[in-house]
């Protein structure tokens, strides 16, 4: 089994303001999480969204919350509904929420109560571009990551969770 390379892996990374690395901080969690991702996409499944210029996105994602991030022909932005059932986004799990508003008091942003959140699943191949999260309405709130990093992911498997990987940010959108 070959291991995915983290970009965490060096021993600090270079100091960048606003950016705080909490390195392992969600692996005490990691079933509890992985349940609640479970359950988010039962009722809202991973789907790789369109770009407005009608680009398919690598990276297949799903939300839960008071409103979901979209990107379509029309545009990004976020929605109360998903558009692809018209029914009210899942709930965000409690858990995720918690782990979020931890890790922002740790980063020294609290309070932090997040609304909704994305959750992005990369197959080998699967990236994300350089993109700036700017269609929040409050631009001081933080975004939290719960991830193992954004290159592309090689082939590998993860004990848990196969081929993969996910990443989830919570964060203020209303």
């Amino acid at each position: 089994m070959s291991r995915q390379p983290d970009l965490f892996d060096a021993a600090e990374p270079a100091a960048v303001p606003g950016l705080t690395v909490l390195r392992g901080y969600a692996l005490p969690h990691e079933q509890t999480l992985l349940r609640a991702i479970e359950s988010v996409a039962a009722a809202a499944p991973f789907r790789h969204m369109l770009t407005p210029a009608g680009q398919r996105m690598s990276a297949a994602m799903t939300n839960s919350g008071e409103v979901g991030w979209v990107s379509d022909r029309a545009g990004y932005r976020y929605d109360r509904c998903d558009p692809r059932t018209g029914l009210p986004w899942p709930p965000l799990p409690g858990c995720i929420a918690q782990l979020a508003q931890h890790a922002a008091a740790e980063a020294g942003f609290a309070p932090f109560r997040p609304e909704v959140c994305l959750i992005n699943r990369y197959a080998p191949g699967a990236r994300m571009s350089l993109h700036q999260d700017r269609d929040e309405q409050d631009l001081t709130a933080p975004i939290v990551s719960i991830s193992h990093g954004v290159a592309p992911i090689a082939e590998g498997s993860h004990p848990s969770i196969g081929p993969m990987r996910l990443n989830l940010t919570p964060r203020r959108a209303l």
